[in-house]
């Protein structure tokens, strides 16, 4: 339930955990590093739990613990934000605890705990909302992110499948703004119609293909103007409907760099999918775009 709080947190904290760049695991443990890590992420954390609470929860009222089942709206688009955010807590945390020369199979259990257990106090604080509940799918999706990433690290020892996000603005936005946000910032957050969700497979970890060519699998959908199909019908609106996507995408990882503050550049880049020729899958037809984003 209400993801926004999930994805201000995220970037609120990634810079952090993406600040730095994995060192030579063989040496110790860098304490001096560490430290400075765990306790800059700490305080980091709990001043975002604290502004959220300020922003979401202070002027809600409180209920006994319970749960809402939201898995139903938004055609779930929601529940992939959570798997996106989860995958890189967990990348951003190991990346940083290898910085620190944490071995990198410590670091990667660490960070995926840490992918999963970042957004957990969330849920906590939904659950108490009457505004909200807890979301079971919320949960699991998180855990299904945290598990995404840790599953690839111990079966490659590598990543060679990362998600993906891109955004592009719609009409419905308008028709909500209090729910779909209004002016393009909230909107990038709020409005699940413009948002498309990626899986862009590193080829070339597979099979000799170009080093910076990958290809994506996308998942969106539209005609969301409320969170559940029925009640965008009583409202008189049609029917959403999902899309599916085949694409193109363009793998900046392939740039090698000494500089640190260009590799973070990159590394957070990499996280959107940039707009190239794209398929699209609905039930309204087969749709080619030469420029999708």
């Amino acid at each position: 339930m209400m993801a926004v709080n999930k994805l201000v947190l995220f970037f609120v904290l990634l810079p952090l955990l993406t600040q730095s760049q994995p060192e030579d695991s063989s040496l110790q443990v860098n304490r001096k590093r560490l430290n400075t890590f765990v306790i800059g992420s700490a305080a980091v954390y709990s001043v975002a739990l604290i502004g959220l609470n300020e922003l979401w929860y202070k002027d809600a009222g409180r209920q006994p613990f319970q749960f809402f089942n939201d898995n139903a709206e938004w055609k779930q688009v929601d529940k992939l934000g959570h798997f996106y955010s989860a995958f890189y807590f967990s990348y951003g945390t190991s990346r940083a605890l290898q910085w620190c020369n944490v071995k990198p199979k410590k670091s990667d259990l660490i960070g995926a705990l840490v992918g999963f257990g970042v957004m957990l106090p969330i849920e906590i604080m939904d659950g108490f909302s009457e505004a909200y509940g807890a979301s079971a799918g919320d949960i699991i999706a998180n855990a299904a992110g945290a598990a995404f990433f840790l599953g690839q690290s111990r079966l490659w020892n590598d990543i060679r499948v990362y998600p993906k996000f891109s955004f592009h603005r719609t009409d419905y936005a308008q028709l909500r703004p209090s729910v779909l946000g209004s002016g393009l910032p909230s909107e990038i957050f709020k409005d699940y119609n413009g948002q498309t969700y990626w899986l862009s497979f590193d080829l070339d970890k597979f099979f000799r293909f170009p080093r910076w060519l990958n290809l994506a699998i996308g998942y969106g959908a539209e005609g969301m103007v409320y969170a559940r199909d029925d009640q965008n019908l009583e409202a008189g609106y049609p029917l959403p409907y999902r899309q599916y996507y085949l694409s193109i995408d363009f793998d900046l990882r392939a740039i090698k760099s000494h500089s640190k503050a260009l590799n973070t550049l990159i590394f957070l880049a990499s996280m959107i999918k940039l707009p190239s020729p794209t398929i699209e899958f609905s039930s309204k037809g087969t749709k080619f775009h030469g420029f999708y984003f």
